[in-house]
């Protein structure tokens, strides 16, 4: 790893192998250990002023042992070998108590890289830097104009490394850095007050602020809240509305992401359940998830169960190929894992999370897309949302859109949602621009864990969608 060497392995192989040992004594079927070393360093200005500064370091293992369908899991910031056969009896006793025997467990070292060097380690860069960084952005948003009135700027880093051994002799290592930057400004002016932000965040070190001008950053944050200022209010009804490239990423994570992974299809929470083979989407319209994008924020060298990240087609010309799968239940249907095994830390166990989920460019050119839509909205970002994976309805705030007039786009609009559902909306899309591009980065919430991921898409049409404005 360029930056800095790669620290030693966090606990000595023979250890693992006899604790994974003592995990299967008891009857165990299959067993795991999770082993993490977490620092990270982050940055807040708010007000003019430098609010936090911070920096920490969480270090520990979870176990877990399966028997049958029952988990059971423990975790330990102790990494003694006593502490790690502790949480391993403890995990095995949740699993199933008693039985016996002895497996031996011999475990192979594999490798896995993520293709590209990390240039500068965070942690080596002084915290003064970083707060440079604050500050500069801080005063190029807010001399871009006078309406701006309060802004926000964020730096955080991490570099997280992580260990997997399992009883199928698994042992693999991956060691990840992620930076990120963002810039949030609040205008006001007679309409009140209206908010822009804009983030970078990539699989990255300090290089980040090689690859970024923070000037343009600030600016664009506070000239999308100052554009709002003049924005008049969302109509309300369906219409077609074009989703610029990038920015509506989120809205396919969300409405048909999440009814991909294979725990909520085997719960029957997903709409999808039963559809491989079947027509989900217009022709042309391809979703990918892919862990192995590089720099991505959503990049893996492999997952949290060790095996290495992949590029899962999930959906192909409009049809359901697959899902995806963490280890347990691709064990379970007899098939290899996608990669898609994730936990947020230590203390939580792994299941099925996207990483870099996008949809494939077409091949339109972007600007026809909106000239040939006589009226409508162009989402050029989306805000959060919910989605129900049941049933594939969503709602997702609109946080900079347009209004389409004769094929152009014309007046800001604000104070909107999209309102409709995942499957309607992939059979829904008319157009693809050939203007891929992968959005900001995220953080994806998925019952109570949250964990880093992309998502990306072309500029495109869905021939219908709600809008849930205030306009009359």
């Amino acid at each position: 790893m360029g930056g800095g060497t790669k620290g030693p392995t966090v606990i000595e192989q023979s250890v693992l192998e006899r604790v994974l040992g003592e995990a299967l004594r008891t009857g165990g079927e299959f067993a795991e250990i999770f082993a993490e070393d977490r620092r990270n360093s982050s940055a807040l200005l708010d007000d003019g002023r430098v609010e936090e500064l911070t920096s920490g370091r969480d270090r520990g293992a979870g176990i877990r042992v399966v028997v049958g369908d029952t988990t059971g899991f423990a975790h330990t910031a102790d990494l003694t070998e006593a502490g790690l056969r502790a949480a391993a009896e403890a995990a095995a006793a949740a699993a199933r108590g008693g039985g016996g025997g002895v497996r031996t467990i011999a475990l192979t070292r594999q490798s896995a890289t993520r293709g590209y060097e990390i240039e500068v380690l965070p942690g080596d860069v002084p915290k003064a830097r970083k707060v440079e960084l604050l500050t500069q952005a801080n005063d190029t948003a807010r001399s871009t104009d006078g309406a701006i009135s309060q802004v926000s700027v964020s730096y955080g880093d991490t570099r997280r490394r992580i260990l997997v051994a399992n009883s199928d002799g698994l042992f693999a290592e991956d060691d990840t850095v992620r930076t990120f930057f963002s810039v949030s400004c609040v205008a006001s002016g007679d309409t009140g007050m209206q908010t822009g932000r804009e983030s970078i965040g990539h699989t990255i070190g300090f290089e980040l602020f090689d690859r970024y001008d923070i000037d343009e950053l600030a600016r664009n944050a506070a000239g999308r809240a100052i554009t709002k200022l003049a924005a008049r209010p969302a109509p309300s009804g369906q219409m077609p509305v074009v989703i610029g490239s990038g920015g509506g990423g989120v809205l396919f994570h969300e409405a048909c992401g999440h009814g991909l992974e294979a725990d909520l299809v085997s719960k029957g929470a997903s709409v999808f359940r039963g559809r491989v083979g079947q027509r989900v989407a217009s022709p042309g319209v391809t979703v990918v998830d892919d862990g192995t994008m590089q720099r991505e924020w959503g990049n893996i060298a492999i997952d949290d169960e060790g095996n290495p990240a992949q590029r899962n087609v999930l959906i192909e010309d409009g049809i359901l190929t697959d899902y995806m799968w963490d280890h347990l239940r691709a064990r379970k249907e007899g098939r290899a894992s996608s990669g898609n095994g994730r936990r947020q830390s230590y203390q939580h166990l792994p299941m099925v999370r996207m990483t870099n989920t996008y949809l494939l460019a077409g091949t339109e050119d972007p600007d026809s897309i909106i000239a040939s839509t006589q009226k409508g909205v162009y989402v050029k970002h989306l805000g959060g949302g919910q989605v129900n994976t049941a049933t594939g309805d969503f709602v997702f705030g609109m946080t900079e859109a347009y209004l389409i007039e004769n094929g152009e786009v014309t007046e800001p609009l604000r104070e909107g949602n999209l309102i409709g559902n995942g499957p309607e909306v992939l059979q829904r899309i008319d157009a693809l621009g050939n203007d891929f591009a992968m959005g900001p980065p995220g953080t994806c919430g998925k019952d109570g864990q949250g964990v880093p991921v992309g998502d990306g898409v072309p500029t495109l049409r869905v021939s219908s969608l709600t809008i849930g404005g205030t306009a009359s």
